[in-house]
């Protein structure tokens, strides 16, 4: 009897327990947990736990409620490892959307028309460009009588460029720079007489900042003074180059280095082989400096020279009687001091811009056939970008320079044009020679191994003959 009733007693215990344990999967505060078992959570899926039910709530004290432990966020980007080390000109940019970045690192390559600070779209001709315009390859004879002049505007970034051109060109015969000395000796292979005419190499040998209009008169002769009489009978090539750089950057960082006391004043400024007179190029300031000057001073001066200095310095002065305002009215000045300008800055060798120092480079070498040692650095944190101005100002700047501002987006499109211009060609270029190779390749391999189905399909024909005479 006793063993009777413990057997049924003992089945409602156990379906009493099985009914528990049921209840622990199937009730609500478990379903979701439930309906993943067995998955792994993704990182871009995760999202925080849910909140608890107000009962579950009210049972657990409100500490432990705000001691929930939350789940990680989302990664940004893809993991450590799966992708290599950023590259020089994309530590700068700021990081989108992680989906948005991991899919452009899948599927698309580096855009080589992007600017390289990231923040401006690809870039669209606007000017119209002949062939030769774009096609810039210069047979720069170095150890002939071929010379390099660098025209040297203010506050381009040129003093970096000019270092460039005597520490960082790998030449057969580099140039000798001593510590303590302004000046490198840059020679020509075996040969005492220089290659290049710049503030590193020759110094200002025809004037502080010569322009244009004092370049191409003076360093013809310079050379011919430095040149042995017996080289005299050799023709040489002259190949000018510059910098150019965004006009408000360059105006505010030419106003910061006359507020801490430059002048420039022993410039020479020559024209038609003279000097301008006081009364048509005064000055701006009664002492011996201008330190110390506001923006609004700087900007107020009419005849600062620091007005379209790029324009100026790049065109024929002697087109518009030099220095002598009367000689025309100014719209008509200005017309033809702006195409003078483009004119001289496209018949160029070289001209780079300092907001795009990695695509100067690059143009430079395919330019004249040298190689940088070391590759160029693009400074975003200048003088001038830490000048904060009002847009009022800065409009101010733009209509002082509109001339400059006209010029550099120019140079901007001429200089892009010619930077796609010569990548393409370079591609070209390696495809032709991929190309070659693969065929030089199979014919290798085709004079290494012939054929063999020649030689069976002979065997097969003489097997047959032979079965023919034989029947």
């Amino acid at each position: 009897m006793d063993e009777r009733f413990n057997k049924w007693l003992l089945t409602p215990v156990l379906a009493l327990l099985f009914v528990v344990i049921m209840y622990q999967y199937v009730s609500p505060s478990c379903s979701s947990a439930c309906g993943n078992f067995g998955e792994q959570p993704r990182a871009r899926d995760a999202r925080p736990p849910a909140a608890p039910s107000p009962a579950r709530r009210a049972q657990a004290p409100p500490e432990e409620w705000e001691r929930r432990p939350q789940l990680p966020p989302p990664p940004r980007g893809p993991p450590e490892g799966s992708q290599g080390a950023a590259a020089p000109e994309d530590e700068d940019e700021e990081p989108g959307d992680p989906e948005e970045e991991e899919e452009e690192q899948e599927e698309e390559e580096p855009d080589p028309e992007a600017p390289e600070n990231g923040s401006l779209p690809r870039f669209v001709p606007r000017f119209n460009f002949t062939l030769k315009d774009l096609t810039r390859f210069v047979d720069f004879n170095i150890k002939g009588r071929d010379v390099i002049v660098f025209l040297h505007i203010q506050k381009t970034g040129g003093t970096t460029f000019g270092r460039h051109l005597v520490k960082n060109i790998r030449l057969e015969q580099p140039c000798s720079c001593k510590a303590g000395q302004k000046k490198c000796t840059c020679h020509r292979p075996g040969k005492k007489d220089t290659w290049l005419f710049s503030r590193f190499s020759t110094g200002w040998s025809c004037g502080l900042h010569a322009d244009w209009t004092e370049l191409t008169n003076c360093v013809p002769a310079i050379m011919e003074k430095k040149d042995c009489p017996r080289n005299h009978s050799h023709s040489r090539n002259f190949y000018y180059i510059t910098m150019l750089r965004d006009p408000v950057s360059r105006y505010l960082s030419e106003w910061k280095h006359v507020q801490r006391g430059a002048t420039w004043k022993t410039s020479l400024h020559m024209c038609d082989g003279r000097s301008p007179t006081p009364d048509e190029l005064p000055t701006c300031y009664p002492g011996d400096d201008w330190s110390g000057v506001s923006l609004r001073e700087f900007m107020d001066c009419s005849y600062n020279l620091a007005n379209n200095r790029q324009v100026r310095m790049l065109a024929d002065l002697s087109l518009v009687g030099c220095y002598n305002l009367t000689f025309m009215n100014e719209s008509e000045r200005n017309a033809i001091l702006l195409q003078s300008a483009k004119n001289n800055l496209k018949n160029m060798a070289f001209f780079g811009l300092t907001e795009f120092q990695r695509k100067t480079q690059y143009l430079f070498e395919r330019t004249f056939n040298l190689k940088f040692i070391s590759p160029f650095t693009q400074f975003n944190i200048t003088r001038a970008s830490n000048v904060e101005i009002n847009e009022g100002a800065r409009q101010h700047i733009e209509e002082l320079n509109f001339l400059d501002v006209q010029l550099y987006e120019y140079a901007k499109d001429l200089f892009q044009q010619r930077y796609h211009h010569t990548k393409q060609l370079e591609h070209q270029r390696d495809r032709q020679k991929r190309r070659e190779e693969r065929r030089l390749q199979r014919e290798h391999r085709a004079h290494r191994w012939p054929k063999e189905g020649g030689a069976s399909e002979g065997t097969v024909t003489e097997d047959y003959n032979s079965q023919v005479v034989r029947w």
